[in-house]
Order: structure tokens, then sequence, then C-alpha cells
């Protein structure tokens, strides 16, 4: 099966079986590095916070799921983490989650002439990030951000 596919079969089974326990899929990660197949998997609640233990018993659950519905020709290895501080900023929920934070964004191509930028996020509309940079509001469209963190 082609990678692609396979990636957004992990996300929709993974992201209901996350959404059912009341949790957030934050990102996915499928890749191999060396011989070694790895599935790494950030889980988070709506208001953030999920705790280690959570994350162990996920890893159990998820691995079953998994098994059960024989996605994999080969072995893996599994890791259910919390995304950290340092999350990535990736959809409008995740930036309204951020409202007034400072956050360094990466984009695809120049806004303003600029493929960097960092700013306070002022405000989350029609499919952009506003945000504030020296007093002067930028707006920059989803589709145009390849990354964004929080500056923690």
């Amino acid at each position: 099966m082609d990678k692609q596919l396979i990636i957004e079969e992990l996300k929709k089974i993974i992201g209901d079986y996350l959404v059912a326990k009341g949790l957030d899929l934050v990102d996915l990660i499928y890749r191999y590095e060396g011989r070694d197949l790895y599935l790494r998997i950030l889980a988070d609640r709506p208001e953030g916070g999920i705790t280690i233990d959570e994350c162990t018993n996920l890893n159990r659950q998820i691995s079953a799921v998994l098994d059960e519905k024989d996605i994999f020709e080969a072995s893996y290895i599994l890791e259910v983490s919390s995304p950290g501080l340092d999350r990535p900023l990736k959809t409008e929920k995740d930036f309204l989650r951020c409202l007034g934070r400072q956050a360094k964004f990466f984009l695809i191509e120049p806004v303003n002439g600029k493929i960097e930028w960092d700013g306070i996020i002022k405000k989350v509309e029609n499919e952009s990030v506003l945000i504030d940079v020296k007093a002067e509001v930028l707006e920059i469209p989803l589709t145009k951000i390849n990354k964004a963190k929080q500056i923690i």
C-alpha cells in the first residue's frame, strides 16, 4: 500500500479512537529509521495536560487496535507521547489555543517578503492567523504555513 494512503488510514483509525476517548490527535509520524518502522503519535486533551500514565495506556490500547486491523505487514515500533510545550501548531484549533501567545512561523512561500515570522497570535479567522509583529498586524493564510510553534 502507498505510504500516503497508510498515513491517511492511520490518522482516521487513531484519530477516531482518540476522539472517542475525549482526546486529540496532534500529530502522527510514520517513517523508517534504519530498518525499523516507527509510528509516533502525539496525543493530548483539548485543553492540554495528558499524563505519562495515559500515554502508556494509550500505547497498549492503540497497539491492540492496529494489530486487530492488520495494517502493517512487518513489525513496527509504536510511541505515544504528549506534544509537550513546544507542540506543533497546525490547525485553527491549535492557533486558537495559543491566542495572546508568541509563536514562530516558517512559511512555504513568503508573506510580505519573508518566510519566517515571530509574532503574538491575535486572531484566527477565514483560514488565516493574524499576528502582531512590532505593533503591525500580519495575516498569514494557514495554507502558507509549513511549521509553527509557540515560543516559550
